[in-house]
This record gives C-alpha cells, sequence and structure tokens, in this order.
C-alpha cells in the first residue's frame, strides 16, 4: 500500500462538483477522486480544525468507535471497479482488527479527524492516479474515477478559452450598472 495525504478539495466551476484530490507522499501523483458536497464539506471543515456545535456524522462515527474500545489504526482506498472507489476502515479493537466497508469520502473525512494514515492499493494508483502538469494546472489525460451518486465532468463539457468566453466578457462590458433598467423587473 502507498500512503497518500489529502491534498486539496475542488470544485468545479462549471458544474460544482467536489473532487478530493490525494497526494503521494513520495511522489507527485495524485489520486482525484469525485465526492458529494456534504463529504466535501466534512473533510474541508476538519481540515480547517473548525468544530461543529453538535457532532457531524463522521464525528458521530469517530465517537461511537472509541466508545466500543476500537481505534482507527488506518484507512485504505483498496480497489476500484467500473470507476468507483472502494475504501476499508481498519479499527483494533480489543486485540482484534475489524475492516469496515466505506466510501471513500467518508473513510478519508473519519481519517481527517483522527489523524489516521491514509492508504492507497497500488493496483489503484496505477489505474487512476495521475501527474499535474509544471503549474499543477492541469491533470493528465486519464478521466479520473468517480463515486456513486457523484457527476463525474464528462467530455462533452465545452472546452474554456478567451475565444469561448468573448461572448460573456462582451455581454457583460454592455452592462451600465449605474443605471439598472426600471421596467420590466419584479422588486424582490
Amino acid at each position: 500500500m502507498i500512503r497518500v495525504v489529502v491534498d486539496s478539495i475542488r470544485v468545479s466551476l462549471l458544474t460544482q462538483h467536489r473532487v478530493v484530490v490525494l497526494r503521494e507522499t513520495d511522489s507527485k501523483r495524485y489520486l482525484p477522486i469525485w465526492i458529494g458536497p456534504f463529504e466535501a464539506d466534512a473533510i474541508a471543515m476538519a481540515i480547517q480544525g473548525h468544530e461543529p456545535q453538535r457532532p457531524m456524522t463522521h464525528d458521530l462515527l469517530k465517537a461511537t468507535i472509541s466508545d466500543l474500545d476500537g481505534q482507527i489504526n488506518h484507512i485504505a482506498i483498496n480497489d476500484i471497479q467500473d470507476n468507483t472507489f472502494f475504501a476499508r476502515i481498519v479499527v483494533e479493537q480489543r486485540g482484534r482488527t475489524v475492516e469496515i466497508d466505506a466510501r471513500p469520502s467518508d473513510a478519508i473525512a473519519l481519517a481527517v479527524r483522527t489523524e489516521v494514515p491514509i492508504f492507497v492499493e497500488a493496483h489503484v494508483l496505477d489505474q487512476a492516479g495521475v501527474y499535474f502538469d509544471e503549474d499543477e494546472q492541469a491533470m493528465a489525460t486519464e478521466t479520473p474515477a468517480h463515486e456513486p451518486g457523484a457527476e463525474p465532468e464528462g467530455e462533452n463539457e465545452p472546452e474554456l478559452n478567451d475565444d469561448s468566453m468573448s461572448i460573456f466578457r462582451n455581454f457583460i462590458n454592455t452592462l451600465d450598472l449605474d443605471n439598472p433598467p426600471k421596467g420590466g423587473q419584479e422588486n424582490s
């Protein structure tokens, strides 16, 4: 297994879908995983050290495992099938090891709360890992896998460049923000 850390959580400006980006600790290889907005917020809150007033689901799971004399040892993203990642939460409890099946996003949210290592099986990184270019602006040509319920950005999305954005730029430049139109608009 290969150790990774949470590098970032990114949001597509076009679709608002979230991606958690894991980075291999010994290289510049990354593993992007599409996740839901609630899981993205749960990971981000824990990384930023925000404590909710009431326990969130991942805080509840952390407390439950602890109250049952368990200790989370690590989490592992152990497989990818049909562009869907699978993970395991590895818990030590009273001298035995228990592995709990989990979505990677939930396992990562739990790992950042408990400060345990995150591992990825080598075949998963070989299949879905990508390298960022020098400016870390674009990912390699491989399409990142996703979790159930999170829609990946498809190849049908238009490429954004200066030419494709010029129509929006021209429209914005024609707006007279000092004298907005008065007729035909509803006031809230």
